[in-house]
This record gives C-alpha cells, structure tokens and sequence, in this order.
C-alpha cells in the first residue's frame, strides 16, 4: 500500500492523532489547561501587553466626573452650567468606555487535526484562543467561544474572568465534534443570535469551503470580523514521493495520485494560488482583516504584527502571516501566497 498523505488536513501514515476527550482523564485535562494558561499568560502580560487595549477600543465615552478647571484643560470640556453655579469655570471629564464582547469563533472540523511540523492546526486554535480568551479578561472585556463543523457543534456564551477564560480552554481541549465538514452559515446565523451588539469576532478557519462569501457578508454588517487562517506547509506544497492515495478528511474520499508528475505538481500548485487568491480578494472586497497563523512558524509573529498593522491603520483591511505583514491587503499591490487546497476524490477542487 502506497504511504496516506493529505490534501486537506488527513491524517499522514507515522503521526498521532490528539487524546480525544473520552480518553483524557478529568485531572489530564486539567493540567493541559494549566499549562496552556501559563505558556499564553506570559505572553498576555508581556508580549502583548498593551497591543491589545490600544488596538481594540471600547464603544464610546463615558461621563465620569466634574471638576474644578486646570491650566491646559480643553476649554470645550468646560461645563457651563456647573461653572456658572460654582462661580469658577469647571470641566467635564471622560474615561473611555472599555466593556468589550469578543467571540472566538473555531473550526473544528476534521481538515483541523492536521499538522505536519511542531503542532496540528488545531493545536495551534488553542493556544491563539487561549491568549485572546486571557487578553480580553485581563482588560475587562466579556468573552465568547463557539465551536463549529458543518454545524454549531459548542456554545459558551460571553462572559468576564479567569475561571470563565479556563472553561474557554478547556472546552476547546475536550469538545469532540459530530461533524467532520465545514459550513459557516448556521455558524454564522447561531453568533447573530449571541451579539446582539457589535462585537469583535476572530473567525479561525483554514476555510476550506465554498460558501463563505453571503454568511461572512452578514457578519460583518453587525460585527467587527478578523479572519484568522489555519495553515501547514504539506496543505501549500505537494510532497514529491511518487504514487500516493490522498484520503479527504471531512468526506473520506481517496484518491491515487502520482505526486512526482510534472502535471500533477504543477496543477497542485496553480491550484493553491488561485485558492489565496480567491480567499485575499473575497476579505478584502468584504472589508476583514486577516491573519495567517502557521503550524511550522507558530501565531505570536503574526498575531504581534497584526496588532500593530492595524493600530497604525485602523480603517481598511490589514493582512498579517507567520513572518510579520504580509502587504496591504486593501490595496492593489498587495502581496499574494499560495493558500490551502483540498483535493475531492473525482481530482476537482473544494
């Protein structure tokens, strides 16, 4: 039998597959979790400190006191009212409104528990969601976590706090999925009822489906959408070791193909341009941002220089990947990577 590589995240012949949640003792899981918190907390308090608060402002000004005038103060600040009571010019002063609501929204289908370097794809969701999930509860913010398939497969609504930060974690480690596909839209129609209100939503997908385009539409008319995409290297370049059968994870479809073929490569590799392609204009005509996060490179590059991109751009889509900016992706010169490609067993694209 010929060696099982993957297209679209199967799992290669030699890797192990993650503990599922029926095979992890409840004292298992809660040292991962710790560890987990403590890999990602010295991130959250060092790293990305300050990027967070300065990049995700609150929804607007609240009134917090009156107080007598100082030598600087904007004299547009002055309360008329008061200051005339008083017989001496007073101020009004603002703090910024901070109370934020994030949803983590992850794929979890099966094209995630792939990985062919250091981690799986979905390794790497849990992680990039655990410093998100610490980040907004160290400043206060409300956060959410909605796992999906092809259909919603977990819900944790919005909360604040550590505890509810673990939770988030833990539930990431031990949900074990119904679905093996991927679809967004009742993903999508399931967070519409959670928001009610504008809210900042990481989308973290390797986006391996076609309907994106209508749902994605919907969600960012209400919310704030940043598209975090799952990447690992054997998914962007076809490995040359001849005749192999490519096993489709999320319907179980193979296929034999003769990887070291001069047509075969470079189909696959026209294939995988064409798909980023695709993907990059899809974000940039809906207005989201991406980040790219890769299994070989890791998230904190990306996600450090995503940060800071769109503090110093905050109006337009901003593009960051695993080595830092990737180009303006709301511009025409943006730069262009090859992206995921899933092979269906009839030889088309999915």
């Amino acid at each position: 039998m010929p060696p099982i590589v993957a297209a679209s995240g199967a799992s290669t012949s030699g890797s192990t597959s993650p503990a599922s949640a029926a095979t992890v003792a409840p004292a298992d899981v809660l040292r991962q979790v710790r560890r987990i918190e403590m890999r990602t907390r010295r991130l959250v308090d060092s790293t990305f400190a300050g990027e967070y608060r300065s990049l995700f402002k609150g929804q607007g000004m609240e009134f917090s006191e009156v107080r007598e005038y100082q030598p600087g103060d904007e004299v547009r600040a002055i309360d008329w009212n008061v200051s005339a009571r008083m017989g001496r010019p007073f101020v009004k002063r603002y703090v910024e409104e901070r109370e934020l609501t994030i949803m983590l929204a992850i794929d979890i289908s099966g094209s995630s528990r792939f990985g062919t370097r250091a981690r799986f794809k979905h390794d790497l969701a849990i992680e990039l969601a655990g410093v998100l999930a610490l980040a907004a509860v160290r400043n206060n913010d409300r956060v959410g976590l909605l796992l999906f398939t092809d259909r919603v497969e977990h819900a944790l609504p919005a909360r604040k706090g550590r505890k509810h930060a673990l939770r988030l974690i833990r539930d990431l480690m031990t949900t074990q999925p119904v679905g093996r596909r991927t679809a967004i839209t009742g993903t999508v129609d399931r967070m519409m009822r959670l928001l009610p209100h504008r809210s900042v939503v990481f989308l973290c997908s390797d986006f391996l489906t076609d309907d994106l385009e209508k749902p994605l539409a919907r969600l960012a008319q209400r919310h704030d959408v940043i598209a975090v995409t799952l990447e690992d290297p054997s998914e962007r370049s076809l490995p040359n070791i001849g005749l192999a059968r490519l096993e489709d994870p999320e319907t179980g479809e193979r296929v034999e193909v003769d990887t070291s073929h001069p047509a075969v490569r470079a189909s696959f590799a026209k294939r995988v341009v064409a798909a980023d392609d695709a993907r990059r204009k899809l974000f940039v005509r809906l207005g989201l941002d991406e980040i790219i996060v890769h299994t070989e490179h890791g998230y904190v590059d990306a996600l450090l220089a995503f940060f800071r991109a769109r503090a110093r751009r905050p109006h337009g889509a901003v593009r960051t990947g695993p080595r830092g900016a990737l180009g303006d992706a709301a511009g025409a010169t943006a730069d262009v990577r090859p992206a995921h490609v899933a092979i269906r067993a009839d030889g088309t694209q999915r």
